[in-house]
C-alpha cells in the first residue's frame, strides 16, 4: 500500500513540476514579474508582494504595515473607498490581503480573461493612495479591535505574545504583527504617508501571475500599468542576527481562561541563515516526526498513549527573512499537571537526541511532509504563494522545485544532529498559561468593518 502512495505521490509531482512553466523578467523600474502557466481551467491568480512587514517596523509604529495594509482599499483619486472591491466582485473575482512578519501582500482570483482589470487596479494603488485622515481614523480602531480579539481576549495569544517577546532579544519578531496597542493608539496618518511612499514602490514589489494566461501577454499588461511608476530609494536592511542564548529562559502568564497551555520555543536557522544547506530540512522532518498526524510521537505517545497531553503539536518555517524557532506547544488532560506534560514533550526530545530515528519511520513521515506539499502546490493559489513567499524573503523560487528532493536527502543522522545542536535547553524559551477564573469576565466582543487584513 505504501509503494502505491509514494508511486502516486511522485507521479503527481511530476505532473505538477511538467506545470512548471514559469517566466520572469524585469520592468525598468525594477520592478519583478514571475509569470507560471496552469491551463487546467480558465481562472488566475494574481498577487503583488512588497518586502515590508513587522519585522521592518522600528520601535514605535509597530502595526503599521497592517495598518497599511486596511488603507490600500481606501481609495485612490481615480477609484474611491470601496470601488476596488465592488469592482473586483462585479467581475466574477475575489481579492483579499496579508501582513506578515516579512512581507504584504495583496491578491485576485478571477476568470483569466480579468487579469488587466487586477493589475489596473494594483498598479493604482501602488503609488496613488488618497490616505484621507477620516477613513484612517475609521480603520485604525477596526485594527485595535482586531487585536483585543485575537490577543487581549484569547489567553493562547497573550501566552504566544509574551512568549515573542521574551525569546528574541535582538530580532524584530518579537513584536506582534498587528502592532503594540500603544504604538496603534499613537499612529497618526502621517506615519502611514511616509510609510506608504518609502516601501510601497515597483522596486520594492513582485507581482506573480498563476493560471490560465500567457507570460508575454502578463508582461505587456504588467509594462503598460505598472511601467510608468517611479522608483523608490528603498533603505538598505542592515544584517540582524540573535545573539547566542545562554540559559533557558521561563515566564508564567496569568489570565482568566478554562485551561493551562504552553509553548516551548528553540532557536533555529532558516533556509537563509543555515550554515549547512540540510539543516532546515532535517528540521522540517524533526517536526514531522513529532506531529506529522496520528501516527506521530505526540500523538501517539502523549495523547493516546499515556493520556498526558489533551493536545500537543510542533512547528517550523524553513523559508523566513532572519532565523526563527522551532516550537512546541500542548495542553494537559484533564487531571495531569503542566509539570508532567513539560517532562512528557522533554523526554521525546531527549529521544530525539539519543536514538535515530528508524528509517521506516522516517519514510513514513517524508511521504506525509511530500504529499502535503505536492497537493497544496496543485492550487493555482498556492502556487503563487509560495513563488511570491520565496521571492520575498530573499530566496529564488526554484527551491519549490528542490524541495522534495531536498527532504528525500534527509538522513535519520541529520534529523539526531540539528536536535543535538539546537533542542537544548540553554537554547530554550518556555512560557506557559497559568488560568485564572473565568468569574467575571467580559463578553468578547466583536469588530466592526474591515474584512481585510491578516
Amino acid at each position: 500500500m505504501r509503494l502505491l502512495l509514494v508511486t502516486a505521490i511522485l507521479l503527481l509531482s511530476n505532473a505538477v513540476l511538467a506545470e512548471s512553466r514559469v517566466q520572469e523578467t524585469m520592468l525598468d523600474n525594477g520592478m519583478k514579474i514571475i509569470v507560471k502557466e496552469d491551463h487546467r481551467a480558465p481562472i488566475m491568480v494574481s498577487q503583488v508582494w512588497y518586502k515590508v512587514g513587522a519585522s521592518y517596523e522600528p520601535d514605535g509604529i509597530t502595526g503599521i504595515s497592517h495598518a497599511l495594509e486596511h488603507m490600500m482599499f481606501k481609495g485612490t483619486a481615480l477609484h474611491p473607498p470601496g470601488q476596488f472591491s465592488r469592482i473586483i466582485a462585479q467581475n466574477g473575482g475575489t481579492e483579499n490581503a496579508f501582513t506578515g512578519r516579512d512581507y504584504t501582500a495583496y491578491f485576485q482570483t478571477m476568470s483569466s480573461d480579468r487579469l488587466e482589470i487586477a493589475l489596473e487596479l494594483e498598479a493604482d494603488r501602488m503609488r496613488h493612495l488618497t490616505l484621507p485622515a477620516d477613513e484612517f481614523a475609521k480603520e485604525i480602531e477596526v485594527v485595535k479591535e482586531e487585536r483585543r480579539l485575537r490577543t487581549e481576549d484569547k489567553p493562547t495569544g497573550q501566552v504566544y505574545e509574551q512568549f515573542s517577546a521574551l525569546a528574541y532579544r535582538s530580532l524584530p519578531y518579537a513584536n506582534p504583527v498587528i502592532g503594540w496597542m500603544n504604538d496603534l493608539e499613537n499612529m497618526k496618518i502621517e506615519d502611514l504617508a511616509d510609510w506608504y511612499r518609502l516601501w510601497y514602490a515597483p522596486n520594492n514589489a513582485t507581482l506573480v501571475v498563476v493560471g490560465d494566461v500567457k507570460p508575454e501577454a502578463v508582461f505587456s499588461l504588467a509594462k503598460q500599468y505598472f511601467g510608468p511608476l517611479k522608483r523608490e530609494a528603498i533603505p538598505k536592511l542592515k544584517p540582524l542576527r540573535e545573539p547566542q542564548q545562554k540559559g533557558e529562559t521561563r515566564s508564567v502568564v496569568k489570565v482568566p481562561a478554562n485551561e493551562p497551555y504552553m509553548i516551548m520555543g528553540f532557536k533555529t536557522p532558516a533556509v537563509t541563515t543555515a550554515e549547512k544547506r540540510w539543516e532546515p530540512y532535517a528540521l522540517e522532518m524533526l517536526v514531522a516526526v513529532l506531529d506529522g498526524g496520528n501516527s506521530a510521537r505526540f500523538s501517539k505517545h502523549l495523547v493516546r498513549g499515556s493520556e498526558i497531553a489533551v493536545s500537543a503539536g510542533a512547528e517550523y518555517n524553513a523559508f523566513t527573512r532572519l532565523p526563527g524557532m522551532l516550537l512546541i506547544d500542548g495542553t494537559p488532560a484533564q487531571g495531569r499537571t503542566m509539570q508532567e506534560l513539560e517532562s512528557a514533550l522533554r523526554q521525546e526530545i531527549v529521544r530525539l537526541r539519543s536514538e535515530l530515528v528508524t528509517e521506516e519511520e522516517l519514510d513514513r513521515v517524508r511521504t506525509q511532509v511530500i504529499a502535503s506539499k505536492v497537493f497544496e502546490l496543485d492550487s493555482v493559489f498556492y502556487q503563487a504563494m509560495e513563488i511570491g513567499m520565496l521571492e520575498t524573503v530573499g530566496l529564488d523560487w526554484r527551491l519549490i522545485d528542490q524541495y522534495v528532493a531536498a527532504l528525500k536527502q534527509v538522513t535519520p543522522e541529520q534529523v539526531r544532529e540539528v536536535a543535538e545542536r539546537y533542542l537544548v535547553d540553554d537554547n530554550l524559551t518556555i512560557t506557559q498559561l497559568e488560568p485564572l477564573p473565568m468569574d467575571n469576565v467580559k463578553p468578547v466582543r466583536r469588530a466592526t468593518g474591515g474584512r481585510h487584513g491578516g
